[in-house]
């Protein structure tokens, strides 16, 4: 048995000292609760070495490393509060046991008790939840806040479920379209290589008897095999430092203006990434204006998340242009980057006084959009690497075989 020393409060909110005798942490949270106190801190009275890892779920270090949560587990994490929540219990004791599912160490248990802490303090679950902005983001604390408001915090975390149920099936789908191709160009990558570094040279051999007299597509084929063989550690070298600085170049606002600019005009990839841009983007502001935020900070909520920084400037300049008075679809229209049909339904909703309805028809429209782009690009991506896989491997064959017939007819003719 070991000790404890915990802090706690009472039903009345004071706050309780003390020490319990229990086998390990859960037990003495189990011995606390059953004294009627709301845990706030337990800590082994006698720390062992190597302990401190350990007891860094029931206090989170300030200054240290930076939690998060994946989007998944947010997902889960609010709809396990909502849950709990609509049972009956209080705000406290859900965070409370959300704190004390899985392993102690886990970033759910740590930013739970962090949240459970927070509230016991007297702060309200949106100013909480805002000292973790890798993991919930701004729309997720401005959702909490118009709960708090209206009284309806159950219902917001039953939306924002729906939200993260929606962006994760999205990027699945798009995550899913792009698996197949990936796979094939990795494998079709790996087998060109291997060729040029370990097949072709062995034939190098058997055709260095011939010399200048090999077939032309032979002879660049040897060429390019040597220059693998001689210097593909430098040109790997080269690749590598060239991701490196392109990933820091894209992490800039123009460099990331100028790719997210790309990737609305790429081929085949244009349609995916513009219309789950829209359909994100639409579901995000009818999610805010449903709840009672204004225009305006809806405007910066989805400028800061909608992921694509051509798309975001465009939402900047409406909302100066709002300011002074201006409708949304009117500025959104003048950007030249949103389509005529958004920015048509949208003033269609401006005019009706229905804009979470019409957004709800814009996000709808364009995630069935974006449905259809991942089936064409999977559609024509998959015969387009075939086509060019067999290119290149018919090419190697043919080189390969028109040197075999070279050195079959010279032994012939002698």
């Amino acid at each position: 048995m070991a000790q404890f020393d915990y802090k706690a409060r009472a039903k009345d909110g004071k706050k309780k000292d003390g020490t319990v005798n229990a086998s390990d942490r859960r037990s003495a949270l189990a011995e606390i609760e059953k004294l009627g106190l709301m845990p706030v801190s337990v800590t082994e009275s006698v720390k062992k070495k190597g302990s401190q890892g350990s007891s860094s779920f029931w206090k989170l270090q300030i200054g240290g490393p930076r939690l998060k949560m994946k989007t998944i587990e947010v997902l889960l994490f609010t709809s396990e509060l909502s849950d709990l929540l609509e049972a009956g219990m209080t705000l406290g004791a859900a965070l409370n046991c959300l704190a004390n599912q899985g392993e102690d160490d886990s970033a759910q248990s740590r930013i739970a008790a962090d949240l459970r802490d927070r509230i016991m303090r007297g702060e309200q679950l949106s100013d909480a939840v805002s000292a973790h902005p890798d993991t919930f983001p701004n729309l997720y604390g401005n959702m909490i806040s118009a709960g708090e408001a209206s009284g309806a915090m159950i219902e917001i975390l039953r939306r924002l479920v729906e939200h993260y149920e929606r962006t994760e099936n999205m990027n699945s789908r798009i995550k899913s379209a792009m698996t197949y191709p990936v796979i094939v160009l990795f494998f079709g990558i790996v087998t060109v290589i291997f060729a040029m570094t370990k097949v072709i040279p062995q034939f190098t051999k058997v055709f260095e008897g011939l010399g200048d007299s090999l077939p032309l597509p032979t002879q660049i084929l040897v060429s390019s095999s040597d220059f693998m063989v001689k210097y593909g550690v430098f040109v790997l070298g080269a690749l590598v430092f060239g991701i490196v600085l392109f990933r820091r170049h894209i992490k800039t606002q123009e460099g990331r203006f100028w790719w997210d600019g790309l990737k609305l005009k790429a081929p085949l990839i244009k349609g995916i990434v513009a219309c789950g841009t829209y359909s994100s983007l639409a579901y995000t502001m009818r999610t805010l204006l449903s709840n009672g935020v204004n225009v305006l900070h809806a405007l910066r909520i989805a400028e800061e998340t909608c992921g694509n920084e051509v798309i975001a400037r465009a939402l900047r300049n409406a909302r100066e242009r709002v300011t002074d008075g201006t409708t949304i679809s009117g500025p959104l229209a003048g950007s030249k980057v949103f389509p005529k049909m958004m920015t048509d339904m949208l003033a269609v909703g401006e005019q009706s006084g229905n804009m979470p309805g019409s957004l709800g028809h814009i996000g709808k429209r364009y995630e069935s959009e974006m449905d259809r782009n991942i089936t064409m690009f999977t559609n024509a991506l998959e015969p387009i690497l075939i086509v060019a896989i067999g290119i290149v491997v018919g090419f190697v064959a043919i080189s390969i075989l028109m040197a075999v017939f070279k050195v079959t007819s010279s032994l012939g003719a002698g």
